[in-house]
């Protein structure tokens, strides 16, 4: 079975399986420590036909009923970050004032202390992008840094 993470920019990562009826079921874990249970609908994957908000006791009770302990332990290890250090995923979207701009000329690191460490281009990544490296509307970089030094660099992108 194929979990998928989708990293959540600013509001935490989504893992989910689509099911042989072709569901997605999954689950929201937000930066605040919430729980979300969701459910799509067949007809149109992208759609959330339920959703259940849990709290960690909830949560537990679930993995339990479903006989999967070891599932929650790896959610729980994989939700770990190293204190004071973040990794977000922040877009360039279209008309950004650094799409068609070197990477160098954000200033990122100067202006916020947080290091961009790869960029996704059309589904490829790119680890360890040169100053020289030049944006595209579409790229999803993957920033490392303070919580702080994060919403920095996502204001930073969106408005120069």
């Amino acid at each position: 079975m194929d979990v998928t993470v989708t990293p959540l920019p600013g509001l935490g990562t989504q893992q989910d399986f689509t099911t042989r009826s072709g569901h997605r079921v999954g689950v929201i874990t937000y930066r605040d420590g919430r729980l979300e249970l969701i459910v799509s609908d067949p007809q149109d994957p992208d759609k959330v036909a339920a959703s259940v908000d849990l709290n960690t006791e909830e949560t537990s009770a679930l993995a339990n009923l479903l006989g999967a302990p070891q599932l929650v332990a790896q959610l729980t290890e994989q939700q770990r970050e190293v204190t004071g250090i973040t990794t977000w995923q922040l877009p360039i979207t279209p008309g950004s004032p650094y799409e068609g701009h070197a990477l160098g000329d954000t200033e990122m690191r100067t202006r916020t202390s947080v290091s961009i460490v790869a960029v996704v281009r059309g589904g490829t990544a790119h680890p360890s992008p040169r100053p020289d490296f030049e944006f595209n509307g579409g790229d999803l970089l993957v920033v490392v840094g303070t919580v702080d030094g994060l919403r920095s660099a996502s204001e930073i992108l969106e408005k120069g």
